[in-house]
């Protein structure tokens, strides 16, 4: 497989000289394609920060960030957000949908943005169909009219996840995912995540949950800025072929 992120002594400095915060301190790391990913650590570990710098939603003060083999370190944010754009679906705690929009329409917004590439010259029943395409992907074809209102938080957390594959991204970048949701829900979404990944797609899910952690391959523990271990989960929740978990 080929490294999708690397990152080497990346670092997210505030302030200067003794009043200088490190939220991110020498950050080495590589995730290859194809990965399922967790990042986990408490409040003001730097996990949320790590977040944002692969998320290409911040510049780090210094180090390398590579993204699909792009330098996108230096990056001007407009840059960043072609970027993002291009490579990167986000899922977040809160689903951040529109209230009064079907979920056909919710899924298609981002298409309305597309910069470049071939998303970008889609008509607009071109639109339509891709999007109804990633709504059947997380089964909800059967919800497309739907607003929000009409459906459960883990329905509502599977639209936002067929927003984010919309654009055909590189990789998901979830972030407390599940926060939102109860139990029975989280694992929904769990399952659901996972099985994109068994399909190719790289995730990297950011989360303070073990239960969750326990779904990706690799977990990444961040503590005052630096990670201070990395494990594999010899064992990871997985689903057979019918969905289920085994």
């Amino acid at each position: 497989m080929s490294v999708l992120i690397h990152t080497e002594n990346l670092v997210k400095a505030y302030g200067s000289g003794v009043q200088e915060v490190r939220a991110l301190d020498g950050v080495s790391l590589d995730i290859e394609a194809g990965d399922f990913v967790a990042i986990i650590g408490a409040s003001g570990s730097g996990k949320s920060t790590f977040m944002n710098m692969i998320g290409c939603l911040d510049q780090p003060t210094s180090g390398i960030y590579e993204l699909a083999g792009e330098n996108v370190s230096h990056l001007s944010m407009d840059q960043l957000a072609t970027v993002r754009n291009r490579r990167i679906g986000f899922v977040f705690q809160q689903f951040n949908l529109l209230a009064r929009t079907s979920a056909l329409n919710n899924v298609m917004m981002p298409l309305l943005y597309a910069r470049e590439g071939p998303l970008s010259q889609l008509t607009k029943a071109e639109q339509l169909s891709h999007a109804k395409l990633r709504l059947e992907q997380v089964g909800l074809g059967d919800r497309l009219t739907h607003t929000p209102g009409e459906l459960s938080g883990g329905q509502q957390q599977r639209v936002a996840i067929a927003r984010a594959l919309v654009n055909d991204p590189a990789l998901i970048l979830a972030d407390e995912p599940t926060g939102a949701l109860d139990s029975k829900m989280t694992i929904e979404i769990m399952h659901l995540l996972t099985k994109l990944n068994q399909e190719g797609m790289t995730v990297i899910v950011v989360t303070h949950e073990p239960d969750v952690a326990a779904f990706a391959k690799r977990v990444v523990v961040f503590k005052d800025g630096k990670i201070v271990e990395i494990k594999n989960n010899l064992i990871p929740a997985v689903l057979d072929s019918s969905g289920a978990s085994i």
